[in-house]
């Protein structure tokens, strides 16, 4: 004689609901991977256009003009030397363009860079990419 518990008439047959729930939270893992991959490559490109800003500022502060005032130097910047080392020196990156370069204040240089991201999984929701400026703001000091 058996033991095991016949199933009762009517009763509601559930095997394989626990694949369709696996196979779910499959899914849902992997697409949250997908996510996070985009959303971490994303992160990475803006820290790298932050990066690109920094330093074409800093070499637009480094293209500055010495002039002598009541005998004392000083150290000028003009909006076309900002924006010709900003440049030359995005140029050399290739990442990134400059869209903005100039000096608010004759010692201080100020450029915005443009760049655009892509992602790496899951492009048919951004297709086109999307496009990133970072802005940075360098002076330039005498002593």
């Amino acid at each position: 004689m058996s033991t095991a518990p016949r199933p009762r008439a009517g009763a509601a047959d559930d095997e394989g609901s626990v694949l369709l729930l696996t196979i779910g939270y499959a899914v849902l893992a992997l697409v949250l991977v997908l996510v996070c991959v985009d959303a971490t490559s994303l992160y990475l490109q803006q820290k790298r256009a932050d990066a690109v800003a920094d330093a074409a500022a800093l070499a637009g502060a480094d293209g500055f003009e010495l002039r002598v005032d009541g005998g004392v130097p000083v150290a000028r910047l003009t909006d076309a030397d900002v924006r010709a080392q900003a440049e030359q020196m995005v140029a050399a990156d290739g990442a990134a363009v400059v869209i903005a370069a100039d000096t608010p204040d004759g010692v201080s240089a100020r450029v915005t860079v443009e760049t655009v991201w892509h992602p790496p999984v899951l492009t048919l929701f951004v297709p086109e990419g999307l496009t990133l400026q970072a802005t940075a703001t360098s002076r330039t000091a005498l002593r």
